[in-house]
């Protein structure tokens, strides 16, 4: 359900990793699965994740060095795990910004309970609270006010959006140049009203070409890539 905490379980043992996704799926949570910090950074772009679970020791760049990337760019909680029980690593971790720390081997029920702490923690009434994005964004011959939510042209006149359409478009000019899947599109855009029917982020589309496109059936801004999503095929400015 695209309501569900995501999560990105970040971890290069398979025999770990796919059998813990598999438990914190079926408790309620959305797993996405990374074998090394390189996937990991590529999926931090293209979702909106909720909470990080980090192993410590991965071959190439470390835990402990993704962690502190994702601290410096962005206010997702990280939850760490690692086989080795030594006090620096646990202090170096918190030091960094760690939410939690779970030695290996740990009891699954009680890192599903450690995760809902932390996203109580952050969260307000059970859902987690993103900082807002108050950027405005141009591309092509129009300006996305995130602050305002509102989509200015040429001619400094506001077109209206719906919560949807605008959410799908944020995701767009967050995401430019880049083919979208329609999951990328729901997750992205946090849509909770189209979780329902993934074929509506179609809907929200074609509405959206009506407004931004000179001609809405020969689309030159957003693109439909066959068997793959959509791309905003145009450079945007941060304003």
């Amino acid at each position: 359900m695209a309501g569900d905490p995501h999560i990105l379980l970040v971890d290069d043992e398979r025999d770990i990793r796919d059998p813990l996704a598999s438990y914190l799926s079926r408790n309620g949570l959305r797993v996405t699965k990374a074998e090394n910090a390189a996937v990991a950074r590529q999926l931090l772009t293209a979702y909106a994740i909720d909470l990080v679970l980090l192993d410590i020791m991965m071959p190439g760049e470390d835990g402990l060095s993704l962690a502190g990337y994702i601290r410096a760019t962005t206010s997702i909680p990280v939850i760490l795990l690692t086989a080795r029980a030594e006090e620096m690593d646990r202090v170096v971790g918190l030091e960094i910004g760690a939410d939690d720390y779970v030695t290996k081997p740990f009891s699954p029920r009680e890192l599903l309970a450690r995760i809902k702490a932390v996203l109580r923690r952050v969260g307000e009434n059970g859902q987690l609270v993103r900082a807002p994005d108050t950027d405005s964004y141009g591309f092509g011959p129009w300006i996305l006010k995130s602050g305002e939510r509102e989509l200015v042209g040429e001619d400094g006149v506001a077109t209206p959006l719906s919560t949807g359409e605008y959410n799908i478009l944020h995701a767009f000019v967050t995401h430019p140049r880049r083919v979208l899947t329609r999951d990328q599109l729901l997750d992205l855009s946090q849509g909770r009203e189209l979780a329902a029917f993934e074929r509506s982020i179609d809907n929200h589309i074609s509405r959206l070409r009506k407004k931004i496109e000179v001609n809405s059936s020969d689309p030159k801004l957003i693109k439909t890539v066959w068997g793959g999503g959509y791309m905003l095929a145009a450079d945007v400015k941060k304003l």
